[in-house]
């Protein structure tokens, strides 16, 4: 499925879930696409909820674009008054927490709650994004050298993207076919500028800070994550007004969302109505 932003850009998207439902906007992690609000779909289905998820800008056919936090947040609400809708919901998974607080702040009148799982808090860097970019662009490109995103055969490329991941986290991501996990990684590595423009904005502070929310906050953490700790977030968290956290046990990254969206969207869901 696609949009266009408002100056012409498209914006690669996927909607499912209840089409009667609360809509619940899903910010993706880096590197990723729409295609981890797919893993939803049936609890959105069953919680009544209308899921949506937007590539950022250079991944999937989202066109390339010098992207900030607010410039997503801005196309993300674009796409829900296009599709009718003036109130819903955001759900940032790692650090598409940082878009999903930009969009909240941008458009308080709109959003009606913000879902914050396994967030990072913001970045410290200050360099310019496109120095950021060159510095990171190195490992970035061996490391997808190594994945080898472009490998026709399915089978192999699923393989390889599993050994990546904790084995609580592969075991989730295992349960789909080779064909969609191979779908899911061509389409988040397939252009590298896209992920380099996202990872160089996450390493720079946030465009809007948490003071500026004034809906309800919901976070979720992973015990087992050792990428994104309630601890590590402490700093951000206490900005927010109206804010409850959950940590789950015996959870890693991926699992927090993927493993508990039921629980996700029936919050998010209630505190919309």
């Amino acid at each position: 499925m696609r949009f266009h932003a408002a100056d012409g850009r498209v914006l690669h998207a996927w909607l499912g879930g209840d089409p009667d439902g609360e809509l619940v906007a899903v910010l993706h992690g880096c590197p990723d696409t729409r295609h981890v609000a797919m893993t939803g779909d049936a609890a959105a289905r069953a919680a009544g909820v209308r899921l949506l998820c937007v590539n950022r800008p250079g991944y999937g056919d989202s066109t390339l674009h010098a992207s900030t936090h607010a410039s997503v947040a801005d196309d993300l609400a674009g796409v829900a008054a296009e599709l009718g809708r003036e109130h819903f919901a955001v759900l940032g998974m790692s650090v598409g927490g940082g878009y999903a607080v930009a969009c909240a702040a941008r458009h308080p009148d709109r959003v009606t709650a913000v879902g914050l799982v396994a967030t990072q808090p913001p970045g410290t860097r200050h360099e310019p994004v496109h120095e950021l970019e060159a510095e990171m662009a190195p490992e970035f490109l061996r490391w997808r050298a190594q994945v080898d995103p472009g490998d026709p055969d399915d089978d192999a490329l699923a393989a390889r993207w599993l050994t990546l991941l904790p084995a609580t986290d592969a075991a989730l991501v295992a349960a789909r076919t080779s064909g969609e996990i191979a779908a899911a990684v061509r389409e988040s590595l397939r252009h590298p500028d896209g992920y380099l423009r996202d990872a160089a904005t996450m390493a720079r502070p946030w465009d809007h800070g948490p003071e500026l929310v004034r809906c309800p906050v919901r976070a979720w953490f992973g015990e087992l994550d050792d990428r994104s700790t309630a601890a590590g977030a402490s700093d951000l968290l206490a900005g927010f007004a109206d804010l409850d956290v959950t940590v789950r046990p015996g959870t890693t990254h991926l699992a927090t969302l993927v493993a508990h969206w039921p629980e996700v969207l029936t919050t998010l869901r209630e505190l919309s109505a």
